[in-house]
């Protein structure tokens, strides 16, 4: 059976230039074949990470927002898929103009032998803008995030992307993020705390001094949302290799799974120290934070400095959660800012730390992690001063949030007309209409009454939410 199988791949890859008599079936051939194979494989990974995206966004949110989440999540790739294609991709691999941008390959003029490499990189650019959608959840206008997710997508991410996968000055320095811990999280979750800082915090968030839990409506749909999101990672950093290596792959899935399992692990144990007991929503949010960790340097360090890796994010992420919802205010429904921001620093300091090739750890000084340390504060600076002014432009024109009446009744009514989940239609009277945009005084008291009612009962519960 094994000799057979191979015989079997070798005739289906070979099949098309059999066919066409335009080459011959050489070892080389059939290598590059398995190599885009793999390439695309991870790519389709990468692209259902989308729907862990969702589901952990719609379960950490009000029903009421349900539909409206999903819709950005939709938009979100679509709109990042074609605008990458038209100007992003070239912005990112293009030829380099002075180590900044790229300067050509739009709408993959010249670039077409690139086509699989454009898709891997298309569902990254979605992924990074993304997850802004999670962090302005629940009060943010879909027409402006929209808008802001058009300038993430085809100027702001690809500019961090060409610094160092694309040629850029960072990648001459030596700078060191193998899938993205800074290229990919760093920089959507920088783009979030600038869109909230000027957002503001949700309705009821916060009382005085007091800090309201304003609970996510379906856990178990979270919980599935991070199971999707982990299985995709192993495409998000095994794809990035670009090859079917069998020697650097399984090295690569390997710290991606020893990570992620010991940041749960870490999360889990320091909320029981804690709050004395394990909180379901940090442990969640512990995996994903540890995968965040890991993606920098997932081919860099050894197994156990993965295991130190993701331990170290686990904690990390309980703390960064509780100092951005209760210390600066930062009111992020979902931990997004925490998991993507503080975790993506963390995972690319790390490479300075744990690489066995230049790690502190490992003999080689601090030159690596000074190298690491530029880069996170380069990003920080150019995604925070692109994104303020985008959104400070935004809510100075068109509006960035919706208003009282509208974030009350839910975005789901405002925006779509609509309900997720046909239960919801109880809380309202018998003369109902979907498609209105004024709903009534009264269904309004309502609604501002049942939130109230749920922040009370919950305020004193500490959660990631």
């Amino acid at each position: 059976m094994k000799k057979v199988l191979p015989l079997v791949l070798l005739a289906i890859l070979g099949f098309p230039a059999a066919a066409s008599a335009q080459a011959a079936v050489t070892p080389e051939t059939v290598m590059q074949s398995v190599d885009m194979v793999w390439v695309m494989i991870a790519a389709f990974l990468v692209f259902f990470m989308h729907a862990g995206f969702a589901m952990v966004e719609t379960g950490f949110t009000r029903s009421k927002n349900a539909l409206n989440i999903l819709m950005k999540n939709f938009m979100t790739l679509s709109i990042a898929s074609v605008l990458y294609f038209m100007v992003g991709y070239g912005f990112m691999f293009g030829t380099s103009g002075g180590g900044i941008i790229g300067i050509d390959g739009f709408f993959l003029s010249g670039q077409e032998d690139q086509i699989g490499f454009f898709v891997f990189q298309a569902v990254f650019a979605a992924t990074c803008a993304t997850i802004i959608s999670g962090a302005v959840a629940e009060r943010m206008k879909l027409s402006s995030y929209l808008l802001l997710t058009v300038v993430m997508t085809g100027l702001i991410y690809p500019v961090v992307g060409h610094w160092v996968w694309g040629g850029g000055w960072l990648s001459e320095l030596g700078f060191v993020d193998f899938a993205g811990s800074t290229v990919v999280h760093l920089t959507g979750a920088l783009g979030a705390v600038v869109t909230v800082m000027l957002l503001g915090p949700r309705i009821g968030k916060y009382s005085g001094k007091t800090v309201n839990v304003i609970q996510g409506h379906n856990i178990p749909m979270g919980a599935l949302g991070v199971f999707i999101l982990w299985f995709g990672w192993f495409g998000f950093n095994g794809g990035s290799t670009l090859a079917a290596d069998p020697s650097l792959v399984p090295k690569v899935i390997a710290t991606t799974l020893l990570s992620a399992s010991t940041a749960v692990i870490g999360s889990a144990l320091y909320s029981y120290f804690k709050y004395n007991r394990i909180d379901a929503s940090l442990t969640l949010n512990g995996a994903l934070a540890g995968l965040v960790g890991i993606t920098a340097g997932t081919a860099n360090v050894s197994l156990i400095g993965a295991i130190f890796i993701g331990l170290i994010a686990g904690v990390i992420l309980v703390e960064a959660v509780q100092f951005f919802d209760r210390i600066v205010r930062i009111d992020d429904p979902v931990g997004a800012i925490a998991v993507h921001g503080i975790c993506g620093i963390w995972g690319t300091l790390a490479v300075g730390l744990f690489s066995v090739d230049g790690g502190l750890f490992y003999g080689g000084g601090v030159k690596l992690l000074s190298i690491q340390a530029l880069g996170v504060l380069a990003v920080i600076a150019w995604t925070m001063a692109s994104s303020a002014a985008v959104v400070f432009t935004l809510k100075k024109t068109i509006g960035i949030r919706v208003s009282r009446q509208e974030e009350i009744s839910g975005l789901d009514f405002a925006e779509h007309g609509s309900t997720a989940y046909e239960s919801t239609k109880s809380i309202f009277n018998e003369n109902y209409d979907p498609s209105s945009r004024d709903f009534g005084v009264g269904l309004l008291h309502r609604l501002d009454s049942l939130d109230s009612t749920t922040e009370t009962n919950t305020k004193d519960h500490k959660t990631a939410q």
